[in-house]
């Protein structure tokens, strides 16, 4: 019986800190401002300070893989200069601690933090210069952990790169966000994606799969329109990717929507060539919530691609989060079976949290029941689609599981089972404190998932 994996993921810049220290040079975000209700992103939680202190709480939790992101600004000089060793030095010296407590590193190679300099002098991804830096970056960073790290990721949610957030991601800064410019830049992500894996496959005998941002979406009626809206977003923004993860093209659905639109994007048959011989080992994904869509909502002639800007609306069947994350375990049941029942690959849930506004009063433990509760009930769905249905999931990696700022940089949505004592505005100490949710989840873990009381 093959190693189930229970962990934790994160994000450089949510969590390392560090910012200009170890020779880091600067990414976007490190120039991002503060506001009313978001934190800039110098110190994040600190891990590059607390590094071992971090490690030895998954240690104690039993968990025995950490996804974490290696910084492309770390590594190489602005993106495309010299290689950094002190950066080197830093995850090196993770990789050898994480062995030291038998947790098993999976490395990302890019999560949204585009270096500064490639997205102000070439606007990020839509250049196919900046694509060759990131593939020489990519094949310095694998070269490097070749021997160390059995488990790789390129892009951190890559079917966003099909949405109106790729202009957020990407280390776009100009230009007119059109649909031609999405649909470029998605390309050219996806080619970068196929030739680092096809690279690592021909070094290593490590593994990697491509990672998308799982977002259930149900018609809100039975109105076929709604239905059908609802399929052609999961052809558009999951199985087109997953396609090509898994079958080394795009869907048909997507290629034809191109030509008929005459969106304009330059492709070549070399970049085709490399996407054609692309396997993936393993599918991976993201999952936090689902929500519906109305086709009554969505103006005429919209792009797949943006339906849900328009036409998203709540489930009347499900609770939300204060951030209206409306939650739903067999979603997360249904999307494992539609993944794995498609590919017949094996797949990893590498992201799964609340985010829930908390305070520690300095004295009390914080009482997370509701922390408890979300996790119990995915956890659950992942085992039925693994005894009832028959899906092969490799683990379970939660989001964040060691307080980190938000996607949007807001400390106060904290989805971890260990507190970080700092807010948005006030650094403070930094201290870690478990809170209730943390001896659950150290039970889970330790049971190999068979106590969830």
């Amino acid at each position: 019986m093959a190693k189930f994996f229970w962990g934790n993921s994160t994000s450089s810049m949510q969590t390392e800190g560090g910012w200009n220290e170890g020779g880091k040079t600067l990414s976007v975000y490190d120039i991002r401002k503060a506001g009313d209700h978001i934190s800039d992103w110098h110190f994040a939680n600190d891990n590059y300070h607390h590094l071992t202190e971090d490690l030895d709480y998954m240690q104690d939790l039993g968990m025995n893989m950490y996804r974490f992101q290696v910084s492309w600004s770390r590594i190489i000089k602005n993106g495309d200069g010299a290689i950094n060793k002190a950066g080197f030095d830093y995850y090196d010296k993770l990789v050898n601690e994480l062995s030291k407590r038998n947790i098993e590193p999976m490395i990302c190679l890019y999560h949204f933090d585009m270096p500064l300099h490639l997205a102000q002098d070439y606007n990020g991804f839509i250049s196919k210069k900046v694509c060759r830096d990131f593939i020489r970056y990519s094949k310095i960073v694998i070269d490097h952990f070749a021997g160390k790290v059995k488990y790789w990721i390129t892009f951190n949610e890559q079917n966003l790169y099909y949405t109106m957030e790729v202009f957020k991601i990407s280390g776009y800064l100009k230009g007119k966000k059109t649909i031609s410019e999405l649909y470029q830049i998605a390309h050219n992500v996806m080619f970068c994606h196929a030739t680092i894996a096809n690279y690592l496959h021909n070094k290593t005998k490590a593994k990697i799969g491509g990672m998308l941002a799982y977002s259930q979406v149900y018609p809100a009626t039975a109105n076929p329109q709604d239905v059908f809206m609802a399929n052609q977003i999961d052809e558009f923004l999951n199985f087109n990717l997953l396609d090509a993860f898994a079958l080394g093209q795009y869907s048909t659905a997507v290629t034809q929507y191109i030509k008929k639109q005459s969106i304009n994007i330059q492709v070549n048959q070399a970049e085709l060539a490399e996407i054609a011989k692309l396997k993936s080992d393993f599918l991976s994904f993201s999952y936090y919530a689902s929500s519906t869509i109305d086709a009554s909502k969505i103006p005429e002639n919209t792009s797949p691609n943006q339906y849900l800007n328009f036409g998203k609306k709540d489930n009347p069947y499900l609770k939300s989060t204060e951030w209206g994350w409306q939650i739903d375990p067999l979603g997360f049941r249904d999307v494992l079976n539609k993944i794995y029942q498609r590919y017949h690959l094996p797949v990893f849930p590498i992201e799964n949290g609340i985010g829930v506004r908390e305070r520690w009063d300095g004295k009390h433990q914080i009482v997370d029941d509701y922390r408890i509760s979300y996790h119990r009930d995915h956890i659950k769905a992942m085992q039925q689609a693994i005894n009832e249905d028959g899906v092969n999931v490799m683990g379970y990696l939660g989001w964040g599981l060691i307080d980190i700022m938000s996607s949007q940089g807001d400390m106060e949505k904290r989805y971890g089972v260990v507190y970080v004592n700092r807010t948005n505005h006030d650094l403070r100490d930094m201290k870690r404190v478990p809170k209730k949710s943390y001896a659950w989840l150290k039970k889970v873990i330790h049971s190999n998932g068979q106590d969830l009381t």
